[in-house]
C-alpha cells in the first residue's frame, strides 16, 4: 500500500470527512487519519446525539402536557436514563457506521492513530492515546496505521474540545463537561450549569424536562449572549416559566466538593455570593481548537488564541498547510467546517469562482425548548454599525399552524437595510425555527430584497408564514398582526 497521497486530512468530523469526499471526487487521491472515531465529535459527542436526548425530552415535555391536547395517560410518565442514553449512542453508532461507507465508497484510505507533522508535506502516524471506538486496537492487519505519510497538501482538522476554567476543571464525576452530560449513569436531582451557550442551555433544557432541578449561571447580561438580545429576552421567560433558573451577570467563583455533591459560590455584579448546592455541574465555557502535539511549533505555523491563523481559503503560513473547522477559529459550527472544507479543497483543486466563506451569512442554531435560530446582524450590531434599519415582528401567538400545535409563544424578527432593502439579519424563537432559519439564508445568500419576499407565496397554514409576515411587518404592511 502506497504512503503517498495527494491529500492529506487529520480528523475525520463533519469538516474533515466531507473536505475528504470532496477531494476525492475532483480525482485527488486522498486519505483520512483519526485517531478515535469517525465522525468526530459532532456525530459521536455533540450535534447528533444531543439532538437524540432532546428528542427524548421533547416527547416528555408533550406527554406531560397531554391534557391541553385532549388526552389522557394513564399512570405518570417517567424516563429510564439508560433508554434514553441508549437510543442516543445508538443514533450515533449509526450514522458513524455511515461515514465508514462513505469512505469505502469514494475509495478514501483511512488512516488509524495519531498524527505529527513531522515536516512540510509530511506526517508520522503513531499509536493512539485514545481509545479507538473503529478498528479496535491495535489497528487490524492489513488497515492503515502507524507509519510515515506524505502529501502535496495537509489539511487540519483536528476540532475542539470542552474549555476548562482554572479551579474549576472537570473532573468526570461532580464537574461534568458535555461528554459526560452526554451519557449520564444516573439522572440527579438537581444540577449546575455554568454557561448558556448553545451547549449549556441545551443540556440545561434537557435536563430539566427529565424533572431535575437546573440552576444557569451567566457571566454575560443576557442567556444565549451571541442571540439578539430581544430573542434572548424571550427564550429566557420560556425556559424560566419551564422551572429553569437563571443567574445572568453572575460567575462560579469557585466549587467545593463533597462526597457525592458540590457547592458552587456564584458572585454576582454586585459582589453578593450565594451558595448553590447540586449533585452536579456542567461546565459549558466554551470549547478550545486541538492545535497541541501536532508538530505545529516546529513548523512555525502561526496560532493565534488557541486556533491556527488561515485566510480566507484555509492556507495557514505554511506552504502545503491547511486548516479547517473549529480548529481554525469560530463560528466553532458543524455546517461551518464543512462549507469551509470544500471551499479549502476546490481552491486546492483550482477549480474556477472558489471565494471566501461569508460568516455573516451563516445560521445558528439552540435546540432547547423553545428552539433559537439566528443569521446575520443583530438589531443592536446593525445600529452599531451605524447602519439605518427597518425591523419586522410576528409573533407565534398569531398564527394559525403554531396555535394549532400548541406552540403559539416565539417570535420571528427580520432586519432590512432601510435604503436598499436588503435582509440583512433574521432572528428566531420558537417551536422549528432552526428549521426555518434556512429560508432567510438563502434569501440572504440570493441578495433577495425585501419586495422579492413580499412576492413569496408562502403555503397556509405553516409556521413558515411568519416569515412573510415579519417581512411585511417591517414595511407596515402586516396582514395578520
Amino acid at each position: 500500500m502506497s504512503n503517498n497521497y495527494d491529500v492529506l486530512i487529520i480528523g475525520s468530523g463533519p469538516g474533515g470527512y466531507v473536505t475528504a469526499i470532496r477531494s476525492a471526487q475532483l480525482g485527488l487521491k486522498t486519505a483520512i487519519i483519526e485517531r478515535e472515531h469517525l465522525g468526530g465529535i459532532c456525530l459521536n459527542w455533540g450535534c447528533i446525539p444531543t439532538k437524540a436526548l432532546l428528542r427524548s425530552a421533547e416527547i416528555m415535555d408533550h406527554a406531560n402536557h397531554a391534557k391541553s391536547y385532549g388526552l389522557t395517560l394513564e399512570g405518570k410518565m417517567t424516563a429510564d436514563v439508560k433508554d434514553v442514553v441508549a437510543r442516543s449512542r445508538g443514533v450515533s453508532a449509526r450514522l458513524n457506521g455511515g461515514v465508514g461507507f462513505l469512505m469505502k465508497k469514494n475509495k478514501i484510505d483511512v488512516i488509524w492513530g495519531e498524527a505529527k507533522l513531522s515536516k512540510p508535506g509530511e506526517v508520522v502516524v503513531g499509536a493512539s492515546t485514545k481509545p479507538a471506538v473503529q478498528p479496535q486496537n491495535p489497528v487490524p492487519k492489513g488497515v492503515k496505521g502507524e507509519g510515515t505519510y506524505t502529501a502535496k497538501h495537509i489539511i487540519v482538522a483536528t476540532g475542539a474540545r470542552p474549555r476548562a476554567l482554572p479551579g474549576i476543571e472537570p473532573d468526570g464525576k461532580l464537574i461534568w463537561t458535555y461528554f459526560e452530560a452526554m451519557k449520564p449513569d444516573f439522572m440527579p436531582k438537581s444540577l449546575v450549569v455554568m454557561g448558556s451557550g448553545a451547549i449549556g442551555i441545551e443540556f440545561a433544557s434537557f435536563y430539566r424536562s427529565m424533572g431535575v432541578d437546573v440552576t444557569v449561571v451567566e457571566v454575560m447580561s443576557q442567556v444565549m449572549p451571541v442571540e439578539d438580545a430581544e430573542i434572548s429576552a424571550i427564550a429566557r421567560k420560556a425556559l424560566e416559566k419551564r422551572g429553569l433558573k437563571i443567574l445572568t451577570e453572575a460567575k462560579v467563583a469557585k466549587v467545593e466538593k463533597g462526597a457525592n455533591s458540590i457547592t458552587a459560590h456564584v458572585e454576582t455584579k454586585d459582589g453578593k455570593v450565594q451558595q448553590i448546592t447540586a449533585d452536579r455541574l456542567i461546565s459549558a465555557v466554551g470549547v478550545v481548537g486541538n492545535i497541541e502535539n501536532l508538530g505545529l511549533e516546529a513548523l512555525g505555523v502561526k496560532t493565534d488564541r488557541g486556533c491556527i491563523v488561515i485566510d480566507g481559503y484555509g492556507k495557514t503560513n505554511v506552504p502545503g498547510l491547511y486548516a479547517i473547522g473549529d480548529v481554525a477559529g469560530p463560528p466553532m459550527l458543524a455546517h461551518k467546517a464543512e462549507h469551509e472544507g470544500v471551499i479549502c479543497i476546490e481552491k486546492i483543486a483550482g477549480l474556477p469562482g472558489v471565494h471566501p466563506m461569508d460568516k455573516g451569512k451563516i445560521p445558528g442554531c439552540t435546540y432547547c425548548n423553545p428552539q433559537v435560530a439566528s443569521v446575520g446582524l443583530t438589531e443592536a450590531k446593525a445600529k452599531e454599525q451605524g447602519r439605518d434599519i427597518r425591523v419586522g415582528r410576528f409573533s407565534f401567538g398569531a398564527n394559525g399552524k403554531a396555535i394549532a400545535l400548541g406552540e403559539d409563544n416565539g417570535l420571528i424578527k427580520t432586519i432590512f437595510d432601510k435604503k436598499t432593502g436588503e435582509l440583512i439579519g433574521a432572528h428566531m424563537v420558537g417551536a422549528e425555527v432552526t428549521e426555518l432559519i434556512q429560508g432567510f439564508v438563502v434569501a440572504m445568500n440570493l441578495e433577495t430584497t425585501e419586495e422579492d419576499l413580499m412576492h413569496t407565496i408562502f403555503p397556509h397554514p405553516t409556521l413558515s408564514e411568519m416569515m412573510k409576515e415579519s417581512v411585511l411587518d417591517a414595511y407596515g404592511r402586516a396582514l395578520n398582526a
